[in-house]
């Protein structure tokens, strides 16, 4: 593929990524007060929600991304997968109790099989002296689409209210899937050839390594729900929890690209140790700097975290895959990294609901300070 046409499919994707998140984060600053101060929910319950969709994400981006090798299409993955979000969030203007939320919460993350196809199609058509930089705009373009979701929120959501809000958040979604179908032009594979699918005799040691960390620092990244939840409890007016939502998300759409490209010049690990430093400092503070602007600063520091993490890691586990299998790789990754955030949630709620709010913040930690230590020895290649 040359220059111009990489450049439109990268920006359509990433077009695509800000409609998308617009609508998701219209939703996501007052989802955890939507479902705890209006539909009953303790905090248990809202782990179990929050960790049961990013269950479903892990689960829906490894299908796509086996199947997706298997016939080698790509790009009818990542339009449906907009329409799932769409349609879910319809389904969550219709609910009047906490248990209506699973199944549109499950079509809403099972939305996510546009995930690993897209990043296959990335991947592919970048160079190493790129693929940081193009993985970093994406996820830019989906914090900026985040930004403005959240602007729309804040500004809006005392006139609209919950449900109002839900549905107009719906249409942003349907415009992605719209710009998928019709911009992107699918490039067939030169040799065309069954792909078996993926087995572990297929990756090597560096990429078993980095997953494993991975899924112990995933064990420990709960939802930012109960980020916002401590905001809350700690003395934050309900009204001005969706701007710390905004300030970690302004953050991380401002950092990802910067990140991005630094990965493409000192290397993916040495971005990837920031980001679980970053992490390491928001559990730090919250657990011993209980202030109002102690607090604000940790949502600085996790809008870091994830403009670090986020492009950087997909960056990386597309370079450790083999060549011929990058969305199953990338879509396994995803799955087992995201089935640790279901009793992720749920344990950080349980030990929340049962103790008290800073141990789970001890319990991350920890397994922060074990995911660098063995990212040390993981190798890039």
């Amino acid at each position: 593929m040359d220059q111009k046409a990489t450049r439109k499919t990268v920006g359509t994707f990433a077009l695509a990524s800000f409609l998308n998140d617009l609508g998701s984060d219209m939703i996501y600053p007052i989802w955890p007060l939507f479902v705890t101060s209006v539909l009953g929910a303790n905090m248990a319950i809202l782990g179990l929600i929050d960790g049961l969709g990013e269950a479903i994400v892990s689960l829906s981006q490894a299908a796509s991304g086996y199947i997706s090798d298997r016939i080698r299409k790509r790009k009818v993955f990542v339009w449906i997968g907009y329409l799932f979000g769409s349609f879910s969030r319809i389904g969550y203007t219709l609910s009047t109790v906490w248990q209506h939320l699973i199944p549109f919460r499950i079509l809403d993350r099972a939305g996510k099989i546009r995930a690993a196809p897209r990043d296959a199609i990335i991947a592919d058509i970048s160079t190493k002296e790129n693929r940081g930089k193009n993985f970093g705009l994406l996820r830019a373009m989906d914090n900026f689409g985040a930004v403005c979701g959240i602007v729309v929120c804040i500004l809006f959501f005392g006139l609209l209210g919950y449900r109002n809000l839900f549905l107009i958040a719906a249409i942003p979604s349907a415009i992605s899937a719209l710009l998928i179908s019709s911009l992107v032009k699918e490039r067939k594979p030169a040799n065309v050839r069954i792909y078996k699918g993926l087995s572990l005799k297929d990756l090597d040691k560096n990429f078993k390594l980095f997953l494993l960390l991975s899924s112990f620092f995933a064990l420990g990244s709960f939802s930012y729900s109960f980020l916002l939840i401590y905001a809350k409890e700690f003395g934050f007016q309900i009204a001005f929890v969706p701007v710390l939502y905004l300030v970690f998300t302004a953050v991380a759409s401002v950092f990802s690209l910067p990140f991005g490209k630094l990965s493409d010049k000192i290397g993916r690990k040495s971005v990837l140790m920031l980001s679980y430093i970053f992490w390491g400092l928001v559990c730090l503070t919250f657990i011993f700097l209980q202030t109002y602007l102690a607090i604000i600063l940790t949502f600085v520091l996790y809008g870091l975290h994830k403009g670090a993490l986020e492009p950087v890691q997909k960056t990386f586990v597309s370079e450790l895959a083999p060549r011929g299998y990058r969305a199953s790789t990338l879509g396994g990754f995803q799955m087992v990294v995201g089935l640790c955030a279901l009793p992720a949630s749920l344990i950080a709620g349980m030990l929340w609901d049962k103790i008290n709010i800073f141990v789970p913040f001890y319990f991350s930690l920890g397994l922060t300070i074990l995911s660098s230590i063995m990212l040390i020895i993981v190798k890039e290649k």
